[in-house]
């Protein structure tokens, strides 16, 4: 399955804990990655630079839905179901 065009819920919604370029700590969930153009594509595609966890990722029906609002709420839950338990 190919990414929808304009879509960019998959660089917006999850917290990433890796590196970035422009973004050394990551970026928190539902903050925007500095590598999303205007029009929500990435900026670093082809790159090398590229962070792992963003080339590892594959568009799946499940995970796309059937528009960008469902992208977003599929990405948002998946990030509160596998943050870390923070034990005080």
């Amino acid at each position: 399955m190919d990414c929808r065009v304009g879509c960019g819920a998959c660089c917006i919604a999850p917290s990433i804990s890796s590196p970035i370029p422009g973004m050394p700590q990551g970026k928190p969930a539902g903050v925007r990655c500095v590598q999303l153009s205007a029009d929500n594509q990435c900026l670093l595609w082809q790159s090398p630079m590229r962070p792992a966890v963003c080339s590892s990722l594959v568009a799946s029906p499940e995970m796309c839905g059937s528009s960008q609002a469902e992208a977003m709420a599929y990405f948002l839950q998946l990030d509160q179901l596998t943050m870390p338990v923070k034990h005080e």
